[in-house]
């Protein structure tokens, strides 16, 4: 008796960790993020070897998460820009990095806070779109996207679709 090969699930997350799943393409998206768009100083602050970091941003390039832009002809030098694409990663790294402040902070706190309009701490929550009720381990529940595997019967739609986006909030159960 033989077994079927296994199928790995066809998946957003497994296609999107392909591409920023290793630690020093986050840490060079976090950096352009917070303003070093440089390559030395993108290397100074991740502690990146150099040859990684490289490899690493030509990837991000490659796959329209950031481009690279010339401040320097003689030599020649250049910046990276996130993108529209790059752009929308900031809700992932700003849950990464409230997630770590939460459960990794030492007693002194988390290293870095985000101030969000000069007033209160940013800390990023995951909310749904459309009623704004947070996810619990029971729901959202997953469920195949009819339309992306072919069959034309019922899908999420219009009004029904739930988009993710980060909260802004000054959370008293976060470190």
């Amino acid at each position: 008796m033989t077994s079927a090969a296994a199928q790995p699930r066809p998946c957003s997350v497994a296609r999107t960790l392909d591409i920023v799943g290793e630690k020093w393409a986050l840490l060079a998206i976090r950096e352009v993020f917070l303003g070093n768009r440089r390559f030395d100083e993108m290397v100074r602050r991740t502690g990146a070897p150099r040859d990684t970091l490289a490899a690493r941003l030509r990837t991000l390039v490659s796959a329209g998460i950031l481009e690279r832009r010339p401040y320097s002809d003689h030599p020649a030098r250049f910046e990276y820009h996130l993108t529209p694409a790059g752009r929308d990663l900031q809700p992932v790294i700003m849950t990464l990095m409230a997630w770590g402040d939460r459960y990794l902070a030492d007693a002194q706190g988390p290293p870095l806070v985000l101030e969000h309009n000069g007033d209160h701490r940013f800390i990023a929550k995951v909310v749904c779109e459309h009623c704004g009720g947070e996810p619990t381990p029971r729901d959202p529940r997953p469920r195949a996207n009819k339309a992306a595997t072919g069959d034309r019967g019922t899908d999420l739609g219009g009004d029904q679709r739930a988009a993710v986006k980060v909260a802004a909030g000054n959370s008293s159960d976060s470190a």
